[in-house]
């Protein structure tokens, strides 16, 4: 059982790595709506805000930038998500392994 999670694992982060190479381009960040008259919602435009080594940002975008730019925040979402399951298939690897020379 060990061993074949250990394989299983193995193909899981090889899958993982070519997802990665794969995604291109990518921002953090939340993107909003605002406007300059909220009350009235007039004058909108939109707000990019992230922190990037520990100091919050933040970009104005061009409306004719928005899709753009959802496609660059997703794909750094896509990038988190990915490397959050790699360490954590990392640590399960790792524990198995031991266990499996311990028993030896």
């Amino acid at each position: 059982m060990t061993k074949n999670r250990l394989t299983q694992i193995e193909k899981r982060v090889e899958r993982i790595k070519t997802s990665l190479a794969r995604l291109g381009p990518m921002r953090p960040g939340s993107l909003t709506r605002q406007y300059k008259d909220a009350e009235n919602q007039k004058g909108p435009y939109y707000q990019l805000s992230y922190t990037r080594d520990m100091r919050s940002r933040t970009d104005y975008i061009a409306s004719d930038n928005v899709a753009e730019m959802r496609r660059l925040i997703g794909n750094y979402k896509r990038f988190k998500s990915l490397t959050a399951e790699w360490v954590d298939l990392s640590i399960e690897h790792s524990r198995l392994k031991m266990r499996l020379e311990r028993d030896l």
